[in-house]
């Protein structure tokens, strides 16, 4: 209890979670919009500026091929640092009246508490890298299915975004903004083959892909991240529902990751003729989403958050859900969070 005190006291001494975020809620909105706006409309300015320099007889007509791709690489970043380092931040200046460069806000946000801050990020990408190193040579030189390999990155959702909700949940509203942007940008520079990551991006996300993904477009892993980060970005202001932002973490985390897990090695009985879904893993997992439940609500309780949902509602809540995952087949984890954290929210 002492180093749990102690560790509560580092991390959340000026803010608990999801207390109103205020001003500093709607700047933060308005970087994620920013960033994601520009990156949804960069593809189709690049194809446009593509299209005007391949129209010109002297650009088409002279160079190697490989000479050409560097041409092309060097216009896709130097235009992507005009749209995302220029062009966006003066729309975001527009729609919210920042008092600097909305990207030095960003830095001076960070570094408004440097300590805890920092530390998460460090805490992140030295799980990011150990993990991805691992599961990447996993999937090469094992013959786990590629389901369950997918699976470990739900469990390292957990554990990075668990401690960031009860600690630093502004931080991880922009944190998860800025995640979203790398994947979108890694998308583009992969669809678009960009030299030289865009073939080593492609190489390692076909790793990962399954029925769901088109030859075009690999959207599974936009799904997770959404999937957690929507009932958190939808949570705003201190309620007595606590567990609603915990939504997507606890379904995709735990819940979808021990039904899979449990259903492939043990399950018998199947919910269809035709489906791969069994009885046993959706028992699974709606049991390994109530258990969680049991050991955050006390450790909710201690940080001073307020729980007033019967547990009959909460038991509802997660069987419905879990129910409903094992009827999902399409892009269930951008779906079944959203249903789970409504149903929460009741």
């Amino acid at each position: 209890m002492v180093l749990f005190e102690q560790i509560h006291g580092y991390w959340s001494s000026s803010e608990l979670a999801f207390v109103q975020y205020g001003t500093r809620k709607n700047e933060i909105s308005t970087v994620i919009q920013g960033l994601l706006l520009g990156l949804l409309l960069f593809p189709v300015a690049f194809k446009f500026l593509l299209h005007t320099l391949d129209s010109l007889p002297s650009v088409t007509s002279s160079g190697t091929r490989m000479q050409n791709e560097r041409r092309r690489s060097l216009i896709f970043f130097v235009s992507f640092g005009l749209v995302m380092i220029v062009v966006m931040p003066l729309w975001m200046q527009f729609v919210q009246d920042f008092q600097t460069h909305p990207l030095l806000w960003v830095a001076a946000f960070v570094f408004s508490e440097p300590a805890k801050r920092l530390s998460l990020c460090t805490y992140w990408v030295c799980l990011i890298y150990v993990s991805v190193r691992r599961f990447y040579y996993i999937s090469k030189n094992s013959k786990t299915e590629r389901i369950l390999l997918r699976k470990y990155y739900h469990l390292m959702a957990v554990s990075m975004f668990v401690p960031a909700v009860i600690f630093q949940p502004k931080f991880l509203d922009l944190a998860f903004g800025a995640a979203l942007a790398v994947f979108l940008t890694l998308e583009i520079i992969r669809i678009w083959r960009i030299w030289p990551l865009g073939q080593l991006v492609h190489q390692f996300m076909n790793a990962f892909t399954d029925h769901r993904d088109s030859e075009l477009l690999i959207v599974s892993h936009f799904s997770l991240l959404l999937g957690c980060a929507l009932p958190i970005w939808l949570s705003s202001g201190y309620n007595d529902r606590p567990l609603a932002p915990f939504a997507g973490i606890l379904s995709l985390g735990i819940g979808d990751t021990m039904a899979s897990m449990v259903g492939h090695k043990y399950g018998v009985l199947r919910w269809s003729k035709t489906g791969k879904k069994t009885i046993e893993g959706t028992a699974a997992g709606i049991t390994s989403v109530l258990a969680a439940c049991s050991v955050l609500l006390p450790v909710l309780a201690s940080a001073g958050y307020i729980f007033t949902q019967h547990w009959l509602y909460l038991f509802l809540a997660v069987t419905v859900s879990g129910l409903l995952e094992a009827y999902t087949a399409q892009l269930d984890n951008a779906f079944i969070p959203l249903v789970f954290y409504s149903l929460l929210c009741l």
